[in-house]
């Protein structure tokens, strides 16, 4: 393997060590120079020989991934020492559920807007309704058996908040 596809450089994490970088060196596929950054904060978490350890026990189709995961965890330490990803994992857990919580009392109050709004369909369908007429001559019916303490809309059309 080069030590960079871009050019022959040491990798990030030969440059970081103080080493010669070989061709077959572990690191180069995975800490390019460009990113010096991200062999710091691993080496900083886990030390350069466990992830060398690592990447020798894994797969080589399943290295980046590894390389990935442990650059995720390491920054994520180091921003939060005490609970690392787990933390932020954490708040987005919770973010997810007040959103689902605001999005279930949203979904209720438009169910009940649309209740509130329903208009009948056609003017012949109203067998069995009475005409209630009101003081802006707006057409209303009702069944004669209507209660209207159940009606889930105020004087204007808007859901009230009692139901």
């Amino acid at each position: 393997m080069a030590s960079s596809s871009y050019s022959n450089s040491p990798c990030a994490a030969c440059k970081f060590l103080r080493r010669k970088c070989m061709p077959d060196c572990l690191f180069a596929p995975y800490f390019p120079p460009e990113e010096p950054q991200k062999f710091v904060n691993v080496h900083k978490i886990f030390g350069a020989s466990n992830v060398s350890k690592i990447l020798n026990e894994v797969q080589p189709y399943q290295r980046e991934d590894t390389v990935n995961s442990l650059a995720y965890e390491a920054e994520a330490r180091i921003k939060d020492p005490v609970y690392g990803c787990v933390g932020a994992i954490s708040v987005l857990q919770r973010q997810v559920l007040k959103l689902q919580k605001e999005l279930d009392a949203t979904n209720v109050d438009l169910i009940r807007y649309n209740t509130c709004n329903e208009m009948p369909n056609s003017s012949n369908h109203h067998e069995g309704r009475s005409k209630i007429i009101n003081d802006d001559d707006d057409l209303y019916y009702a069944s004669s058996s209507t209660n209207w303490n159940n009606n889930p809309c105020d004087e204007n059309g808007y859901p009230r908040g009692d139901i």
